[in-house]
């Protein structure tokens, strides 16, 4: 199981734990459709895909949202991931970690 710990940046930042398990695939956006909602300036409704392989690989993709999905610091198009990697999207950084199992 993969865990997206998102932080949102400012004074009121808060923390919000995603879950994702083997063969499972989430959007993460504003709008209420998203799987992951993140409800933050510069985030797009439905703003990026996660996709979690059977053989524990994970995979996000930008979704064509206004602003860019970042891993790392470098804007991508889709980029496969691992645990301490950091994804931002707006101003959310989302750091990866695996489940131990």
């Amino acid at each position: 199981m993969w865990i997206l710990q998102a932080k949102t940046a400012g004074d009121a930042g808060g923390t919000t734990t995603f879950r994702l398990r083997a063969g499972g695939m989430k959007t993460l956006g504003r709008a209420t459709r998203a799987d992951f909602i993140v409800d933050e300036a510069l985030v797009s409704r439905i703003h990026c895909r996660f996709t979690a392989g059977t053989n524990g690989e994970l995979e996000v993709e930008d979704l064509d949202s206004t602003n860019g999905t970042f891993v790392n610091g470098e804007r991508i198009k889709k980029a496969r991931l691992a645990a301490g990697d950091r994804v931002r999207v707006g101003r959310v950084e989302i750091e990866v970690s695996e489940a131990a199992n």
